[in-house]
């Protein structure tokens, strides 16, 4: 069955369709193994349009020849159709696009930097050619795949799936809409520098509710299906072709920004609500600018996460086959993000995940209410704000359409929705505890989030509170000195 639309960040449907019978397998899951039992694992450890019911959800990428090299990086790779009888495929159209991440390490010094490879329709040229990156001497380069649509199968030429280390899933069930080329190489490789001291993955920060700032294992992050899509974004130009999306493109070309529903953005979009940085490294194709990427968000994690700490569950949708957990897919899945290997399924136990997001994600949704209900919604079409887009998220992934942790664990669901006639999420409840929303101040050009801190007024120092219950602002100012 087709999902009639994809929700963002790692949010699908109950009728989301995991496998294809047309899907391909670049490095079928006995090689990954091998590959792990060799030691590419190390360590401990979605903003999209919605697709009409006639688009073609289920589309595949032709990988170029050499993909890890310098002219393999800038080689577009090619959009088409799974299945052409069910129609084309396009990378303007945000229900289809692709898009692709990559991550060069030098093994020498540690340094990370990040190349975001172009992905264009089959037979038409990018509106400019890609950069060529100059990589360093003994460089390991990992890619990273995400899509807008339903499915993504990776598609060779020249032999490129083998060259590239490609892993699309298990043979005959593809993760869905994610795949990755060499990714254990380059986690081995930045690992060892983590051990060596050459790379160190930076401080997580505090944020704003006084806790450590979120990974993309946090409890608070993670939903049904965690870790997926990238943070890679596109230039269209308005006639409709594609281009890195770098300052010099932009200037040239004009356009609008495509972007990947995707759960590492995500933490992005949290991070600057709660007064949070994400670790960025430099991009390739565009001196001077710094980007945040998957591999770095999961480097962080598995650095500096602690427990709970949410790993991908033995029912995560991208790891069923025929609907039934399956260990070798769950560490074929975990292999590309950095995870330790789980030696049987009860160490992927999704009711300990479940026990695990009750525990944390509604408490720390209802403390940063104050940050999230004031930031604008990552997607108007299913929620109003962030606090509302988180809300439903965890709606979505608690009860059955999603991981069902309310019958695994004989747990209500402590978040309750409402929605207007659109079936938008405009508010919820959390334990029947009804969200404050709060009014920002604006004092001679300073944000006071929900009213209260304390700024200076010509020149005296004025503290700002928010009654609640008065639904007034009370301010009160010393003479400077006092």
């Amino acid at each position: 069955m087709r999902k009639p639309r994809r929700r963002p960040y790692g949010y699908r449907p109950a009728r989301y369709r995991l496998f294809s019978p047309f899907a391909l397998v670049g490095v079928l899951v006995p090689v990954v193994l091998a590959l792990i039992a060799v030691g590419f694992i190390f360590g401990l450890p979605h903003l999209a349009s919605h697709a009409a019911a006639n688009v073609n959800g289920d589309c595949a990428l032709i990988v170029p020849p050499n993909p890890l090299s310098a002219q393999g990086l800038a080689t577009p790779y090619q959009l088409v159709a799974t299945d052409p009888a069910n129609g084309p495929c396009h990378e303007a159209n945000p229900a289809q696009s692709a898009f692709i991440q990559g991550a060069v390490i030098n093994p020498a010094t540690g340094h990370i930097s990040i190349y975001n490879p172009l992905v264009i329709d089959q037979g038409t040229k990018a509106a400019a050619t890609p950069v060529v990156p100059t990589l360093p001497n003994g460089a390991v380069v990992g890619l990273w795949f995400g899509s807008n649509g339903n499915t993504l199968t990776l598609k060779g030429s020249g032999g490129s799936l083998h060259q590239g280390h490609c892993v699309n899933g298990l043979s005959g069930s593809i993760f869905g809409q994610v795949s990755y080329c060499n990714a254990p190489a380059f986690f081995q490789a930045a690992n060892q520098a983590i051990q060596a001291g050459k790379l160190v993955p930076p401080a997580l920060g505090k944020a704003k509710d006084g806790l450590p700032c979120p990974t993309s294992r946090d409890f608070s992050i993670v939903d049904q299906d965690q870790s997926d899509n990238v943070t890679t974004f596109y230039l269209i130009t308005p006639s409709g072709k594609v281009a890195q999306d770098t300052k010099a493109n932009v200037a040239a070309l004009g356009g609008q920004v495509q972007k990947n529903g995707s759960d590492e953005r995500l933490i992005t979009v949290v991070d600057s609500a709660l007064g949070c940085i994400p670790w960025t490294a430099p991009d390739l194709a565009d001196p001077g600018q710094n980007v945040p990427a998957l591999p770095l968000n999961e480097l962080q994690a598995a650095a500096l996460q602690q427990a709970p700490i949410g790993l991908v569950p033995s029912r995560d949708p991208m790891v069923l086959v025929n609907n039934k957990s399956n260990l070798d897919k769950i560490n074929a899945y975990r292999a590309g993000v950095d995870q330790p290997i789980a030696p049987n399924l009860q160490a992927a136990s999704t009711l300990l995940y479940c026990t695990n997001l009750l525990a944390v994600a509604p408490q720390r949704l209802l403390l940063d209410a104050r940050f999230t209900k004031v930031q604008a919604p990552v997607d108007p079409v299913v929620a109003n704000n962030l606090f509302t887009f988180l809300a439903q998220r965890f709606v979505f992934t608690y009860e059955k359409n999603g991981l069902n942790c309310m019958k695994l664990l004989g747990q209500p669901d402590p978040v309750t929705l409402k929605k207007d006639a659109n079936g938008v999420a405009i508010d919820a409840t959390i334990n029947d505890i009804k969200v404050y929303t709060p009014f920002n101040c604006s004092v001679n050009g300073t944000l006071l989030v929900g009213c209260s801190g304390t700024t200076t007024i010509n020149g005296q120092m004025c503290s700002f509170t928010m009654d609640k219950n008065a639904r007034q602002v009370n301010i009160t100012c010393h003479a400077t000195g006092q």
